[in-house]
């Protein structure tokens, strides 16, 4: 009996063993090099303002170039996996500037870890920052309208789509026209002739296999719902006495999905419908922000800190900090502090938020809810990993229990940590959430933010706020 299990586990582990999949590009070899030019560019422009200003090369420029490359690399490839070739030039450039910056910022420190600034021309080092970004701005644009000419020219293979549904059309909307061959699909065409032109839908699937034979097929991409699973794997045997490429494309019109994207779990690949955007250097990147800010922020504040703290309980009886308990990252509870506003300090099953001329709020505290003064302990949140610079922002735990249960999708904001300063605090939704539809709005600029998060896009929240602090008259 034991043997025959042995057999059988190791049946199963040989089976599994041949499910490894990788993750990869069907672009032709020409296009994905013109993704990766970049790190090349900021390489070259190095050596050229060497040579503009008469520096020998040195064992040192050498070792420069590699980590230029290495680094830029890391940052510059994470834009070309998400296709920034899609992007309007006018983000563009503030997302390579602020690009740029971070390999900069890199280098500056490494110069001044290892004492190494001596060894370098200023006057090309800092022509060298400064050209840069224009050149990777230039090569973007010349990229941006060589693209389709390189694909032409790379070659156009006959391709198929099989399903005329909203995937195979979408699709078609982002594949080169030149290779279409028609789509096919289970239904005849009376039943799809009112979504798709007359004459694209060129046959039955189950005449497709014989169609790829017969016109030299090369890439067949099945756009078909899941729910046709069946008859999408008696199709695949068909087609594999063809020698087209086939591509099953999965419906991900079917979710609404926060961070939709194709993730590997253990060599199998998955499909995220609800996730956080912070993963691997992400997570990373995300942190050491946090951490850097928050830390430099906290030694240039302290003074004004104790200043805060001094006149909260000069100005009435209490404790100096307020502590409330509200949800965090993956809806665990946390406290969160502020500088003392009130005269109460509510954190029951009922709290009442501030409402414009508040008789709770003192007269000290409506200044430091004027100008978000009373949010600065929060750093130490920050420090403490409880919370982030930026982030939607956290409700008090009452509050939380009575939206979660009016509004869909509520708690995925607490995918992520909670922020001082939020998407949809630049947007408006400070303050006070006197209606379910001012708390739905804020909910859908946090998932807006869950979607799009970048670096640039904390920076940018950060610029805006500050802004706010000054003129906003929806803090009280």
């Amino acid at each position: 009996m034991s043997a025959l299990v042995g057999s059988v586990t190791g049946a199963v582990e040989g089976a599994r063993a041949t499910k490894h999949v990788r993750f990869g590009s069907i672009d032709p070899a020409v296009v994905v090099l013109l993704k990766q030019l970049d790190p090349l560019i900021a390489v070259l422009t190095f050596f050229a303002c060497q040579i503009v200003f008469g520096v020998r090369p040195t064992p040192a420029m050498l070792g420069i170039a590699l980590i230029v490359f290495i680094t830029s690399s890391g940052i510059f490839g994470r834009s070309a996996r998400n296709s920034d070739l899609s992007l309007p030039l006018s983000e563009v450039y503030p997302r390579i500037l602020l690009q740029w910056s971070a390999i900069v910022a890199v280098l500056l420190f490494l110069a001044f870890t290892f004492k190494a600034s001596g060894q370098f021309s200023r006057a090309a080092t800092l022509s060298w920052f400064g050209i840069t970004p224009l050149a990777l701005f230039v090569v973007h644009s010349l990229r941006l309208r060589a693209h389709p000419l390189l694909v032409d020219l790379a070659g156009s293979p006959g391709y198929i789509i099989v399903g005329a549904n909203n995937v195979g059309f979408e699709l078609f909307r982002r594949l080169p026209k030149k290779g279409f061959l028609g789509f096919f699909d289970f239904r005849s065409a009376d039943r799809v002739a009112q979504v798709i032109e007359p004459g694209q839908l060129v046959g039955h699937c189950r005449d497709l296999a014989s169609f790829a034979r017969a016109h030299s097929v090369t890439a067949i991409y099945i756009a078909l719902p899941i729910s046709n699973v069946p008859r999408i794997g008696e199709m695949v045997r068909e087609l594999r006495d063809t020698t087209a490429s086939i591509y099953f494309i999965p419906d991900v019109f079917a979710f609404d999905m926060i961070q939709g994207r194709l993730v590997d779990v253990q060599g199998l690949p998955a499909l995220s419908v609800c996730d956080t955007p912070f993963h691997g250097m992400d997570a990373v990147l995300k942190r050491t922000f946090d951490v850097g800010v928050a830390g430099l922020s906290l030694v240039v504040i302290a003074p004004l800190m104790l200043l805060i703290a001094l006149g909260v309980k000069l100005s009435s009886r209490g404790p100096v900090l307020f502590r409330q308990r509200r949800y965090g990252l993956n809806g665990e509870q946390i406290n969160v502090y502020k500088f003392r506003s009130m005269t109460v300090c509510e954190d029951g099953t009922d709290v009442r938020q501030a409402t414009r001329e508040d008789p709770r709020i003192t007269r000290f505290g409506r200044f430091l809810r004027r100008t978000s003064l009373d949010e600065l302990p929060q750093i130490v949140n920050v420090l403490q990993g409880k919370m982030s610079l930026v982030g939607p922002r956290p409700h008090a735990v009452a509050h939380n229990e009575q939206y979660r249960k009016l509004i869909t999708g509520y708690m995925i904001r607490h995918k992520v940590r909670p922020g001082i300063t939020g998407w949809a605090q630049v947007h408006g939704l400070r303050g006070e959430t006197d209606t379910i539809e001012k708390m739905r709005q804020r909910v859908k600029y946090d998932i807006e933010y869950l979607n799009n998060w970048s670096p640039w896009l904390d920076l940018k929240i950060l610029v805006r706020t500050l802004v706010l602090v000054v003129r906003d008259e929806k803090a009280y």
